[in-house]
């Protein structure tokens, strides 16, 4: 489904850097979100009638679950912790493109048993339902797909993202190159590098390109992110940490993302609003507090710019000098 995104040389801080235009994959399913999804397109759940997942009202992955839900046929219902009275009155973005694809977008808030609910993490509250519904009962024809894709199956179509890079790396004769994202959960990177080490050893490329993976945390801070790669790969494959000194929190406007944001899409490449902005912050100061070579940086791109047309709005409202 998804052909090989490209790579594309941008200027940053006066040095050019490489973009992995993930954004690119495919109109309907683009970024880290295609990725993760991209093993429920290619094997077989003939015997799923439902979709059930959680997160934001305006996440990335609400969208593309609709689109895999609609494309495969499936009921889809999604969990969120709570929608805003504007987004209700006004639907946009990815929220209303997931309901034009008919998911069944549920606040957890309103529901029967809302106080039993109270204090869990979200994945489990959706758990708690789906165990206790009778619209569930029949457990083997539910797919159910923690928040963000944070789960195994999402391996399968990192794997091919870090096949794609080893091969980039190998007809540009680099001998050395830093793969460098943000990360929210961690998924991606963890699953990334793990690929990377296991293809080059498989390969036999070990010692003839260098490559680490780098990313940073843009919620909860370095310590959460370390908790939620332990849960997903062994320590040996955790991808290097790197900050710039700023904690961020998810979804919270900040005027130096916002800056950062229209600075790097004057380059004529448009990116997403809540992971890439503290991506090149963070990738900003390592590159000044480091003697690492730009050219030796490849940027993957996040994807999701549907979310930009709720977000973006919000940043004009909150900073309307500097639109």
């Amino acid at each position: 489904m998804f052909s090989i995104s490209p790579v594309q040389a941008m200027n940053f801080e006066g040095r050019s850097i490489y973009i992995k235009r993930d954004d690119l994959l495919h109109a309907d399913f683009s970024g880290n979100k295609a990725r993760k999804f991209y093993h429920f397109l290619h094997h077989d759940y003939s015997h799923v009638t439902q979709l059930v997942a959680s997160g934001s009202a305006q996440a990335n992955s609400l969208y593309s679950l609709s689109v895999l839900a609609k494309r495969q046929g499936w009921k889809f219902d999604y969990y969120v912790s709570h929608i805003s009275e504007f987004l209700l009155q006004h639907p946009q973005g990815n929220y209303a493109a997931a309901i034009q694809n008919g998911a069944n977008i549920i606040d957890v808030r309103h529901l029967t048993d809302a106080e039993n609910l109270e204090g869990l993490h979200l994945d489990d509250a959706m758990r708690h339902i789906v165990s206790s519904d009778p619209s569930y009962a029949d457990k083997n024809n539910v797919l159910f797909i923690p928040e963000g894709g944070r789960c195994e199956y999402a391996e399968t179509g990192i794997a091919q993202l870090a096949s794609e890079i080893i091969q980039w790396a190998q007809d540009q004769q680099k001998n050395k190159l830093m793969i460098f994202l943000p990360s929210g959960t961690g998924t991606t990177a963890a699953y990334l590098n793990k690929q990377i080490i296991q293809q080059q050893a498989k390969l036999l490329l070990m010692d003839v390109i260098a490559i680490e993976v780098l990313t940073c945390s843009t919620v909860g801070g370095d310590g959460y992110l370390r908790q939620q790669l332990s849960q997903l790969v062994d320590e040996v494959y955790f991808p290097k940490i790197i900050n710039d000194g700023h904690k961020y929190h998810f979804g919270k406007l900040s005027r130096r993302c916002f800056d950062m944001w229209n600075t790097v899409c004057q380059s004529g490449i448009e990116f997403e609003l809540l992971y890439d902005p503290v991506g090149f912050l963070v990738l900003q100061h390592y590159l000044k507090s480091s003697a690492v070579s730009a050219s030796n940086i490849l940027y993957i791109h996040q994807g999701g710019l549907l979310g930009n047309k709720t977000m973006l709005p919000r940043y004009q409202r909150k900073f309307p000098s500097t639109v």
